[in-house]
């Protein structure tokens, strides 16, 4: 494939650390510019003040990447009681404080389970939800406040594991959507102080471990093949789907739009394979007729990178 001159044809999912005080889109750029790509787009911003596990889509992955902005997500976090401020967390403007109720670590535990499960949660002002087009934080920062529909959420899971009195860590994991700078100011009301996020580290997206992520600082030191062998696989959050290996004939006829009529049958998506190649995206019906859907193409141009 021909380079373009704004870079190159890369594809693959990038499992990027990424560090205190930069925006989920300035990650994505320093990113886009060290693998020197084409296109790229994240998967669900994180904070300024978080770190930790934010993947990056490179080319024909932004095809998937809606699908991961749907996964079930599991942070640590710090949540301070007492203070609550105009943003959720400590980058803001303190707007409250209260004096924080002496509670045991056992009595905590126990509050803290009503968390659990399904809710509704309203999300901040300061969030990159948008109302009429304009985002919300936007909106926050001219001073302007607006009511905001609740959304249903999930905390399956919430751990305590430290807690000094006035600090609290917590694991939680939790659905799509889900606000720990809300989850924490609702903890500090129900509490009957108030309370603000210190610290956020984003630990899983799906299937996807922080503990398989690299540092922007990291990637920079690699050279071009060794930066290209951190990407993983375009079909890799697809592999819940049934996988449907195609005949060159069934392959030629699918890249070309046309239906085909396959051995197998099966109701649903499906992935579409010619040998170990990924072709994309198809919908099986019961009488084994496959149709296109979405169809990638992954000839990686590999970027003069030192």
């Amino acid at each position: 494939m021909a380079k373009r001159k704004s870079g190159f044809d890369v594809h693959g999912i990038l499992l990027l650390d990424k560090r205190p005080g930069v925006s989920s889109n300035q990650a994505l750029q320093e990113a886009k510019r060290l693998f020197k790509a084409n296109k790229a787009g994240h998967t669900g911003a994180l904070d300024p003040l978080a770190t930790g596990l934010l993947p990056v889509c490179f080319g024909e992955a932004t095809k998937v990447s809606g699908l991961m902005l749907g996964q079930d997500k599991r942070y640590l976090t710090t949540v301070k009681l007492g203070v609550m401020t105009d943003t959720g967390d400590a980058e803001g403007n303190v707007v409250k404080t209260a004096p924080v109720p002496a509670i045991s670590a056992t009595e905590l535990n126990l509050s803290l389970g009503s968390f659990l499960g399904a809710s509704e949660q309203v999300p901040p002002m300061y969030s990159a939800l948008k109302q009429n087009g304009v985002k919300l934080y936007e909106l926050a920062r001219q001073g302007k406040m607006v009511e905001r529909k609740a959304r249903s959420i999930t905390v399956y899971e919430l751990k305590l594991l430290a807690f000094d009195g006035e600090e609290m860590v917590l694991e939680v994991f939790c659905s799509k959507g889900t606000y720990i700078r809300s989850l924490a100011e609702d903890m500090g009301a129900m509490l009957g102080s108030c309370a603000t996020v210190t610290a956020l580290r984003r630990l899983q997206v799906g299937q996807f471990q922080l503990t398989d992520a690299n540092t922007l600082g990291r990637l920079a030191e690699l050279d071009g093949p060794a930066l290209m062998a951190c990407l993983l696989p375009v079909d890799l959050p697809l592999q819940t789907l049934p996988a449907i290996q195609l005949s060159e004939s069934e392959t030629k006829s699918i890249q070309f739009g046309q239906s085909i009529q396959h051995l197998q049958s099966y109701q649903g998506m499906v992935r579409l394979y010619h040998c170990a190649a990924f072709l994309g995206l198809g919908e099986m019906f019961r009488d084994g007729k496959i149709a296109p859907k979405k169809l990638f193409n992954l000839n990686n141009e590999l970027p003069n990178i030192k």
